[in-house]
């Protein structure tokens, strides 16, 4: 196992250099500039240039970009161009918030995906299937920001059983910070919850459809041993890989809900950091991301060769 996992280290790491290297100069490219908007628009040139200055900003584009490498290498995320403060710190802060929100929406990925992947694969009632089948449709094809209004009209605003925003740590007040975490975490996990049960469904339909299946039916084996001990751990692998793959797209889809529910996370820190043209911040946050994200393929490889050994080799 070690040596497969040392295999998968340098293309990991390879894909943080190149990403570290495109999101630098496309943060470069979009129009803006943080030195205007920290002089003001009726600043003039020769202010906004001193200004540019003191940021490095007039150094060429491939020399800020190994400035900050070398800083990250180091773990100096530098300061804050225009929201204030260090970056590390500012991370640092909505950093717990956002992994919250992440990881109680991962729970109910799962919890939902098994059970949506298990029933719709299973169930011999028709109308359960075409339930199951609709359930998934639907959280696929509507956008988080309209799930998230609907959730707070109807749970907050009219029912009146969970707070509309704001946010509680769970560690800090568990029944309250469950309270406050249930429904962007609904909200945040319920696409990648129907693409995970989707991929069970139907890795759970080929295997139960194989010859094994057959046999053990023959022999009078339960549908239930069938389908835990033997067609669930061959229809795993797969759904692990889609797993690992929307864990990544929890922390980008994290940004627009905790807008919607007003949660204190790195989505807030990120939507400031662009609308103020700060760069450190809002290439730090980016690169974190794509750390986040490759980080998790690596976990995810590591869980797939322990479900099938053969592809260690």
């Amino acid at each position: 196992m070690s040596a497969y996992l040392l295999r998968r280290v340098p293309s990991a790491l390879l894909v943080l250099l190149l990403a570290s290297f495109v999101i630098f100069l496309i943060l470069r490219l979009i129009p803006g500039d943080p030195a205007t908007t920290l002089a003001g628009p009726d600043a003039p040139p020769g202010t906004v240039e001193a200004i540019r200055a003191q940021l490095g900003l007039d150094q060429p584009v491939l020399t800020q970009y190994l400035d900050w490498l070398g800083s990250l290498l180091t773990g100096d995320l530098g300061p804050s161009y225009t929201i204030g403060g260090d970056v590390a710190e500012l991370i640092g802060n909505g950093f717990g918030a956002t992994v919250e929100l992440a990881v109680g929406a991962l729970l109910l990925v799962v919890a939902l995906g098994l059970a949506l992947g298990i029933l719709g694969a299973t169930a011999r009632s028709r109308p359960v299937r075409a339930a199951v089948r609709i359930l998934t449709t639907t959280a696929l094809s509507v956008p988080p920001f309209v799930t998230g209004v609907v959730l707070v009209l109807t749970f907050a605003v009219a029912l009146r059983w969970l707070p509309a925003g704001g946010h509680l740590s769970v560690l800090e007040a568990p029944d309250l910070g469950a309270q406050y975490l249930l429904l962007p975490s609904v909200c945040l996990s319920l696409p990648s919850a129907a693409v995970l049960g989707r991929y069970l469904k139907d890795g759970l339909e080929r295997a139960l459809d194989e010859d094994y299946v057959r046999t053990a039916t023959a022999l009078g084996v339960s549908r239930r041993r069938i389908v835990w001990r033997h067609a669930l751990p061959n229809a795993l692998p797969p759904a692990v890989t889609v797993l690992g793959m929307q864990t990544g797209h929890l922390l980008g889809g994290a940004i627009l809900v905790e807008a919607i529910f007003a949660w204190p996370g790195l989505g807030q820190l990120a939507q400031q950091g662009v609308v103020l043209r700060d760069y450190p911040v809002v290439q730090a946050l980016l690169l974190l991301l794509v750390a986040v994200f490759v980080a998790t393929q690596l976990l995810t490889d590591i869980a797939y060769a322990w479900l099938d050994p053969r592809i260690r080799w």
